[in-house]
């Protein structure tokens, strides 16, 4: 079976203003880590526009309407303090959560075993009724209920090691019982959700906030002992992952003191569950990482880690 990666010119296109840390070079630099001989044969796939039924699996009518009737055809549109679109972010937007929903196809149809869409903008801030974080709508649990209306799966879970608690998955989530986020995040940290004592409405939100300048051992403890174990204990029929690289000890908007090995580490221990729970099923779509050599490095180590379960 094999590792299918979706990149997209929309991805790379996708307008912020001038200094904004979420830009285009972000793309770039991960898709010239993932055109290296080590990832030859990665199947790659052009991801396709989400629909609207998709999208409002988690977000409702109105605020699809929203985003979709503001994404200015010149210049930019301003949703909150950060997130921003312009002429191509809409298709940018789509394209991420309709690529993460097409990864799903595919590995429930058994054409591959896992997936990495390497989408900009991230979406886990995005939340039911809000754009916030940078983020637009919210691809990796868009994409896990896909799962559910298009593939008859029951429980479905989003596992996130960005450094930024991904409070749109979590709201998302919070008063479904088939449904399980776990998260490790810096605390305190933006944008100030994901406390340990957050447990959902049915005991389906883990979360392990970890103490700024913390690292591996830290990071590597609260996923052995905690997260990783709850989510063993809900049994996934598909496992999607929120993959921010900001957790690295580089990266500018984080505090936390991670490597490349750490990502890799936690990759295979979910690619693990996933053999034992879900078939294999693992899809992991690109959140956060803004340091460029250290996203490169992280992603590729990541994607690595995905080839090899």
């Amino acid at each position: 079976m094999t590792t299918l990666l979706y990149t997209h010119a929309s991805f790379g296109a996708h307008e912020v203003p001038p200094g904004h840390v979420e830009h285009p070079g972000r793309y770039a630099a991960v898709e010239k880590a993932l055109g290296l001989g080590d990832f030859a044969s990665l199947e790659r796939r052009t991801p396709p526009r989400a629909g609207a039924d998709q999208v409002e699996l988690v977000h409702s009518a109105r605020f699809r309407e929203l985003i979709e009737d503001n994404a200015p055809a010149e210049g930019l549109a301003q949703f909150d303090a950060d997130t921003f679109a312009g002429p191509h972010s809409l298709d940018a937007s789509l394209r991420a959560a309709g690529g993460a929903c097409a990864a799903v196809d595919a590995v429930f149809k058994g054409e591959a075993t896992n997936a990495f869409i390497a989408a900009r903008p991230p979406g886990h801030h995005a939340e039911p009724e809000r754009a916030m974080g940078f983020c637009l709508f919210n691809g990796a649990a868009i994409a896990a209920l896909h799962a559910r209306a298009a593939h008859g799966a029951k429980r479905v879970a989003v596992i996130d090691f960005d450094v930024h608690h991904g409070n749109g998955t979590q709201a998302a989530f919070w008063d479904d019982e088939n449904a399980f986020y776990a998260s490790s995040h810096e605390w305190p940290q933006y944008p100030g959700t994901g406390r340990a004592e957050d447990r959902g409405a049915f005991d389906n939100i883990a979360n392990a906030p970890l103490a700024g300048g913390e690292g591996s051992e830290a990071f590597r403890r609260a996923w052995g002992e905690t997260l990783l174990p709850a989510l063993s204990d809900f049994g996934p029929e598909l496992i999607v992952v929120s993959a921010g690289f900001d957790a690295h000890r580089a990266d500018p908007l984080g505090g936390l003191q991670l490597t490349e090995d750490d990502f890799a580490w936690v990759t295979g221990e979910l690619a693990a569950i996933a053999r034992d729970k879900a078939k294999g099923r693992l899809i992991s779509i690109l959140e956060g990482g803004y340091d460029l050599p250290a996203l490169a490095s992280s992603a590729s180590a990541h994607v690595k880690a995905l080839m090899e379960a």
